[in-house]
């Protein structure tokens, strides 16, 4: 059918249901209004643009980048006009707003002093529990924080002859593993403020633990991982070898089946219960890889960070052994953590920005940097809800930021906490 023939049946029709010729007429005629519309046409026009059940934040908008306050380039929108036509004249009735960008608090909403907190890459001194629990590790002492109450209650003292190199969680929050300067790792039930055992095998520092199900690994600075039953009375049932350096970094798959492993060898190792050799070696870190994160919404894809000299997030298929992307931060990996919420990632940074950044997955786009800490930021939790994230740093400061959308909203819980300064001991 000619141009010419469409435009007189449209013309003819116009009585009927003139807001949808317009649109017609311009998505596939390219045609131009020579005289203003009227609010009514406007209105049919945005009408026959809208989705079928709008909600109430549809046409609420703010634009930005990365360099604004309100965090990374904004989203474009689903509904916006088809290139067919020509939507970029300004004033042109079918511009369409682009959708609102989440806001992500700039500033930590809780501040705690953590004095004594250790300033080394290869510790972990920080985690919180799936009952609200943060546990931190300071000098020789280890802190119970409870978040609902913002109570402290000192766990234990390892003093004179001991320190706390590494807390962890078991996953029911009922239980807390202390990996000890000496070697020792200690079993702590949280409820009685008792010690229940004390587990013996490596021969240095233990910087790292995982939990699993009923298994906890063990890695220590002299370069071995110990798997531990705790249910049985042996002090460990398996020793994985492989790592030429001191064992930073341990997470567990979360389905249980895999654990993944990073030295100060700079290797990331993949190892399976069945095993005591590592399934997968992955060697394309240049620094120590401390940083693990396993993702919580598609199976065996895993992300990795490298230290000063690397300063890389790798991500990885361990079901094939494949590389899947490597983007270069700028600045030193100390944690990484994926949210169980959204599709995104929370890294923190060491040399020499000191910062904490938040990712969208799996493009990378920067959602938004966060500083305030003065030295680099060696440790990360996430709160049980998966909204929230605590970090602490050299600079002997936990602090709390609310990052994360939580799981059923499109946009952070507001109802955080005033900022305050409270110290932990």
């Amino acid at each position: 059918m000619a141009t010419s023939e469409v435009s007189k049946q449209a013309t003819e029709r116009e009585d009927l249901n003139p807001g949808y010729n317009l649109l017609l007429r311009s998505e596939l005629l390219g045609a131009t209004f020579p005289g203003p519309i009227s609010p009514d046409k406007v209105q049919q026009l945005e009408q026959l643009r809208a989705p079928a059940s709008p909600g109430k934040s549809l046409f609420r908008f703010k634009t930005g980048d990365v360099h604004s306050p309100h965090g990374g380039p904004s989203a474009q929108s689903p509904f916006v006009v088809s290139p067919v036509g020509d939507d970029t004249a300004a004033g042109s009735p079918f511009a369409s707003p682009r959708r609102a960008q989440r806001r992500i608090a700039r500033a930590p909403f809780k501040v705690l002093d953590a004095p004594s907190l250790a300033d080394d890459f290869y510790l972990n001194l920080v985690d919180w529990s799936s009952q609200n629990v943060l546990a931190v590790g300071l000098g020789t002492c280890v802190y119970l924080w409870s978040a609902s109450s913002s109570t402290v209650t000192k766990l234990c003292d390892l003093a004179p002859a001991d320190s706390v190199c590494s807390v962890e969680w078991s996953c029911r929050g009922t239980y807390l593993s202390v990996g000890t300067n000496s070697g020792k790792v200690q079993i702590w039930d949280v409820a009685k403020l008792k010690l229940l055992r004390t587990m013996d095998g490596h021969r240095a520092r233990v910087g790292t633990q995982a939990w699993g199900s009923h298994v906890l690994c063990s890695g220590s600075r002299d370069r071995h991982i110990l798997q531990r039953d705790i249910r049985c009375p042996e002090h460990f049932t398996a020793k994985l070898v492989g790592h030429r350096s001191e064992v930073c970094g341990l997470k567990w798959s979360p389905d249980d089946r895999q654990l993944a492993s990073g030295g100060n060898d700079n290797q990331l190792y993949i190892w399976s219960l069945a095993s005591s050799s590592p399934q997968i070696k992955f060697s394309d870190h240049t620094a120590a890889v401390k940083a693990i994160a396993w993702s919580p919404h598609q199976h065996s894809v895993l992300a990795s960070g490298g230290g000063t000299a690397d300063r890389c997030i790798r991500f990885w298929n361990t079901s094939n052994g494949t590389a899947i992307n490597s983007i270069d931060t700028g600045s030193q990996v100390c944690n990484i953590s994926w949210s169980k919420n959204v599709n995104e990632i929370v890294s923190t940074h060491g040399y020499s920005q000191n910062q904490v950044i938040i990712w969208k997955y799996p493009n990378m786009a920067k959602l938004a940097t966060l500083t305030g800490h003065t030295l680099r930021v060696l440790y990360l939790a996430v709160s049980p809800d998966g909204q929230t994230i605590v970090t602490g740093a050299g600079d002997e400061t936990l602090r709390f930021w609310s990052v994360f959308p939580s799981a059923k909203s499109t946009g952070p819980d507001t109802s955080v906490a005033s900022m305050n300064r409270t110290t932990i001991r």
